[in-house]
């Protein structure tokens, strides 16, 4: 969805806009290219898109900064570089194309690789550590609340069963085989929930958003803008949560009466509901059919009250 995002981007005013999941970067340059009163800063824990990025230093010089940094450090990164505010944060969520494309990043079911599933290879546990150690109910519980999984049950009683595990191949079968026959003839691969649910625990995907939601919101200066891209029904629910609490600035009030709590709201939606890829996008790209874009405005600050 490079069109959309880069089109929710045009009126902002000029200044800096912060791609908190930069991966392969291709948001990045569509939004230098088409938005010359815009830099960028541009950030991602794996250092593999890092390096992969650097060629835009070399194209836009001084308009773009890369750190190599989880996008819960956005608002320490923003201080550092000496800015207050910015105008624009968009948030990539989930794995990018290069991570699942890449068999030893352990991503993927498809190929054989090690199981890593770590987006920074520096730290934290690896998806071997979890598989192995997790015992059976605390694995069934990331399968069910970060995969949806109606099986989860079955499947790590299946993964303990069959320990110890040490590749994406060993633990794709696993998994398909604990899955019943009928239910693995449909819905895609058996085991992509539980790699799903495997590399969001790995790296604490979802335990992070939402602050770090409320933090890019905090940042942006007034007319400034947040997009966020989610692909999982988890993200998204954070994300519409967070976005709807901006915009009613936290209101208690019983719905459909006046507001009397003194909520003050941050944010306008750019539109109610999330904006799904077009049907030739999906042709085109297979890996975009789950995305949901959600974006908003930030509002002026109220008379007499000063920004943070």
């Amino acid at each position: 969805m490079v069109a959309e995002v880069t089109a929710i981007f045009g009126p902002v005013p000029p200044g800096v806009l912060v791609d908190a999941t930069l991966g392969g970067g291709g948001h990045t340059r569509a939004l230098l290219d088409a938005h010359p009163h815009l830099s960028v800063v541009g950030l991602d824990q794996d250092g593999d898109a890092i390096e992969a990025s650097s060629p835009l230093v070399e194209r836009y010089g001084p308009r773009i900064t890369l750190r190599q940094v989880r996008f819960d450090q956005l608002r320490s990164v923003v201080g550092e570089l000496g800015y207050t505010t910015v105008v624009g944060v968009l948030f990539d969520l989930g794995v990018s194309s290069p991570q699942l494309d890449r068999a030893e990043r352990g991503f993927t079911f498809r190929d054989a690789g090690p199981l890593d599933m770590r987006m920074d290879r520096r730290s934290g546990p690896t998806a071997a550590e979890v598989v192995n150690a997790y015992d059976v109910d605390e694995l069934a519980e990331v399968l069910r609340v970060y995969g949806d999984e109606r099986f989860a049950g079955r499947i790590a009683r299946a993964i303990v069963a069959a320990r110890p595990l040490t590749t994406t191949a060993e633990l794709a079968e696993v998994v398909r085989d604990a899955i019943p026959a009928a239910t693995r003839r449909r819905g895609g691969h058996p085991a992509r929930r539980t790699f799903q649910a495997l590399r969001i625990e790995v790296n604490r995907e979802l335990e992070i958003l939402a602050d770090t939601l409320d933090d890019a919101i905090e940042l942006l200066e007034p007319d400034g803008r947040i997009a966020v891209l989610a692909y999982h029904s988890g993200e998204d629910r954070i994300v519409k949560d967070r976005l709807r609490r901006a915009e009613t600035g936290g209101c208690t009030c019983p719905p459909g009466l006046p507001c009397s709590c003194g909520a003050v709201p941050r944010l306008r939606l750019l539109r109610r509901g999330a904006l799904k890829p077009s049907p030739d996008e999906v042709l085109a790209n297979p890996r975009a059919e789950s995305a949901r874009l959600r974006a908003g405005v930030k509002l002026p600050e109220p008379e007499g009250e000063v920004a943070a």
